[in-house]
């Protein structure tokens, strides 16, 4: 079987190819009521909670303890340096989870891995809460993440199972919306929490990974669907040649149609290989993971993100408890709200929604050609927003500006990781949409890797050079590297498809039994 870019459609090419406004959809949907893309908008919008809310608990465990570090340093008698690393090691959770998980989510479906993550990350966070001594704490702490790190790329397959791919760029910029802001809502819950006791932080953390793993349990169905397989038994019209969605009546059919056992008729705990695909191996996700350096797009607009912008989120938030010492830390939990306005402003007005505004204008002009490059135009304002934001930050504490300054300054960085990270995600995700699963593998990897280092550097070069002239340098890497090697990525992201080629493997779902 041909495994590369025209695999959607192999075994399929005397079935109608499916349009919308000219421009063909990725997936191509079935007439089969159980396909995920034929279900109900209240069923796909339930699911997209879901999923947003374990991703939001993917940064929301880091972050929801900073406010009580006097007490966790005091607790356990650590220095200043050794508290900021329990927030570096639920981060090395996150990035290691999503190596392990992958696959298996590949094989046996994602509910059950969301179920198994999630019942994880509740008993390791009820550890953190009854730790005696750091070491204990810290390996509580890196299951917190290692169990909620399907929330990543198990997480965002989901997406991708039930959504089409022009409608990708709002329901990603939800998903990125969810774990920017766990990390800044996370610290704003956690100042008053504190008031109780710094164990309470993670009480009530676990409170709310239970009540996540109710509803896993009860509303999210499977969404693996064996698409190839269905596309030849239930295609979505009688007709060959090209069929409109918005024209064309879809084919009647009903569940029984078809006697193999998928999404809501398998098992409720489903134990074994959805049926209907080629699995990958367990150990897959870590061989296409190796493999994914060799993708030039995928590998140098990670790097760039990862490495040039995104970590500076961890250098502000593990800094505000120091930066505004003065204010208890019911006080500096309410000081991220400029980080949140920040995020959900930039979400309602410039991420997701325009993202797909603008890329479906562009391509129309394009003769009805959608290429991933159209993604990134958001990126450069959003990189101008994030520097800016991190230079006046800086000063501010210094200078010992208003705290209203600080908040402004906060607004505008969030703003620019939001848009980045949405333009980040979907880029990637729109140059190779049928291994959507190593893709964000890889991006989860680095991004949470990132996340893991910068505590271990922050707090030595904040002691040496001042919070002016930290922040500043990381303003202008922000813009002046980000920009110029993002718009290399933007101008030569075709080419560069071309010297790396198709991957030689592909989603489960796009894959059939020879």
């Amino acid at each position: 079987m041909d495994e590369k870019r025209g695999v959607e459609d192999a075994g399929t090419n005397d079935l109608p190819t499916v349009m919308r406004d000219g421009i063909k959809l990725h997936p191509q949907p079935t007439s089969d009521p159980l396909d995920p893309l034929n279900w109900t908008r209240w069923r796909k919008n339930c699911i997209l909670a879901i999923v947003m809310s374990l991703y939001f608990m993917f940064t929301y465990i880091t972050t929801t303890t900073v406010p009580s570090f006097p007490q966790i340093q005091e607790q356990y008698g650590i220095d200043l340096g050794q508290v900021n690393w329990t927030v570096a090691i639920p981060a090395l959770g996150l990035s290691v989870g999503p190596l392990f998980w992958s696959s298996l989510a590949d094989i046996y479906g994602r509910r059950l891995i969301f179920i198994i993550g999630t019942i994880i990350a509740f008993a390791a966070t009820i550890g953190a809460a009854k730790a005696q001594d750091y070491q204990g704490y810290m390996a509580a702490r890196f299951f917190q993440g290692f169990g909620v790190s399907p929330a990543a790329t198990v997480g965002l397959a989901i997406i991708n199972d039930i959504y089409y791919e022009y409608q990708r760029g709002l329901k990603v910029g939800l998903w990125v919306l969810a774990i920017d802001m766990g990390l800044i809502v996370g610290p704003l819950i956690g100042g008053f929490v504190d008031l109780v006791s710094e164990a309470w932080c993670n009480w009530l953390t676990s409170i709310f990974f239970a009540t996540i793993l109710a509803a896993e349990i009860a509303f999210l169905p499977e969404t693996l669907y064996p698409r190839n397989h269905m596309l030849r038994v239930m295609p979505y019209a009688e007709t060959t040649g090209v069929a409109d969605i918005e024209k064309t009546e879809r084919r009647a059919s009903i569940a029984t149609d078809e006697s193999l056992p998928r999404t809501k008729t398998l098992a409720f705990i489903n134990i074994k290989p959805v049926p209907g695909m080629k699995h990958p191996k367990p150990w897959d996700s870590i061989l296409r993971f190796a493999l994914t350096f060799k993708y030039l797009t995928v590998f140098s607009t990670v790097w760039i993100f990862c490495f040039g912008w995104y970590w500076w989120v961890l250098s502000i938030i593990t800094f505000i408890p120091s930066a505004y010492v003065q204010y208890s830390p019911q006080i500096q939990g309410l000081l991220f709200i400029g980080l949140i306005l920040g995020t959900l402003f930039s979400e309602l007005f410039f991420s997701g929604r325009l993202s797909d505004w603008l890329t479906l204008k562009l391509a129309k002009r394009n003769n009805g050609i959608r290429l991933p490059e159209m993604r990134l135009w958001l990126a450069y304002p959003a990189a101008l927003l994030s520097a800016i934001g991190l230079i006046i930050w800086g000063i501010s504490i210094d200078k010992a500006y208003h705290w209203i300054v600080g908040q402004i300054a906060f607004f505008l960085f969030a703003a620019g990781i939001q848009m980045g990270n949405t333009a980040v995600a979907s880029y990637i995700v729109d140059c190779y949409p049928l291994q959507s699963m190593s893709i964000i593998t890889f991006y989860s990897v680095f991004l949470n890797l990132s996340a893991f280092v910068n505590p271990f550097f922050i707090a030595p070069w904040v002691t040496a050079q001042g919070y002016t002239w930290t922040f500043a340098v990381q303003g202008i890497i922000t813009f002046w590297f980000c920009v110029p090697a993002l718009a290399c990525v933007h101008y030569f992201g075709p080419k560069m498809r071309q010297w790396s080629g198709m991957p030689g493997w592909v989603n489960p779902e796009y894959d059939t039994i020879a």
